[in-house]
């Protein structure tokens, strides 16, 4: 993986194909659950059983990362947060951290999203100031605390660049060139310019080239940074997607509760993740805002 942009996008079949790209121990810069996780390569990934993924939240983490640890799937996080909202704690993150099965790297949400403008702007560090005087610098070795060198006594921190591997979410449309659009979820952006490669589903392909419209181009991410995409009808469910369903929250509860326990979270996965089949209990057009 080179980590220059290009435009030469892959239409795969489905989820699936997504997560058979992307191998085991890979970086994965995944959005909120606010943002559009894309949960059907969730899903796809804990049935490929993958292995020692390492994610980043950016800049928090919520039932995409909860699953993925649960599943056995995650050797390591970095983020600001793990929650689920208000459903409340990630119970299979909260578990992995007790019992010491999970390296954490705690963040601030400045901190990843300065460290992936970093990327973005082809430079090894970015300084930033809010975190100094926090006991989180003192936890994390890589990030520097120095004098401003155009000011004595004004110290700064330093935060190292973060590349991921893959960036990984979910959109409402695609179009034919591989453009696809995120509206104002710009930190969808961030992570597909600093990421190596950009996988994104979609719900509905958008006729015409999307750039060409006055209207969507402002929220369009180009397919210049999209390394592939594959429709994927409801595939941020039990999230949502603005303008067609909300947040299945009923849904969200009932996981919350199931992974309480390791027992109750295998149930969980052999019913909605494991067992593809649709259920009338759990279809995502009952959530439809």
């Amino acid at each position: 993986m080179s980590g220059l942009p290009s435009n030469e996008v892959v239409f795969f079949k489905n989820a699936e194909a997504i997560a058979a790209k992307i191998p085991d121990g890979a970086l994965l810069g995944l959005p909120p659950d606010y943002s559009m996780p894309a949960m059907a390569v969730v899903h796809a990934l804990i049935r490929r059983k993958a292995k020692n993924l390492r994610l980043l939240g950016v800049p928090v983490l919520g039932l995409s990362a909860d699953l993925l640890i649960g599943a056995g799937c995650v050797a390591e996080v970095e983020s600001s947060a793990v929650s689920l909202g208000e459903a409340g704690l990630a119970p299979r993150f909260t578990e992995a951290v007790e019992k010491k099965l999970l390296k954490v790297k705690d963040a601030t949400c400045p901190a990843i999203h300065t460290g992936l403008q970093a990327t973005e702007k082809g430079v090894p560090f970015m300084p930033l100031r809010g975190v100094i005087g926090s006991d989180l610098v003192a936890l994390r070795s890589d990030w520097k605390v120095i004098e401003n060198p155009f000011k004595g006594k004004d110290p700064i921190l330093l935060i190292p660049a973060i590349q991921p591997d893959f960036a990984l979410f979910h959109a409402r449309w695609a179009d034919a060139a591989g453009n696809v659009w995120i509206g104002r979820r710009k930190e969808l952006a961030t992570i597909a310019h600093a990421a190596r490669a950009c996988y994104v589903t979609y719900e509905e392909q958008r006729s015409g080239d999307m750039l060409e419209d006055e209207l969507l181009a402002p929220g369009l991410l180009s397919s210049v940074y999209v390394s592939g995409v594959a429709r994927a009808e409801h595939g941020a469910w039990p999230l949502s997607v603005a303008g067609l369903y909300g947040i299945d929250d009923a849904h969200l509860a009932l996981y919350a509760k199931a992974a309480r326990t390791r027992e109750g979270f295998l149930r969980y996965l052999d019913e909605y993740v494991w067992n593809r089949t649709p259920r009338k209990n759990s279809s995502p057009a009952a959530s439809r805002a």
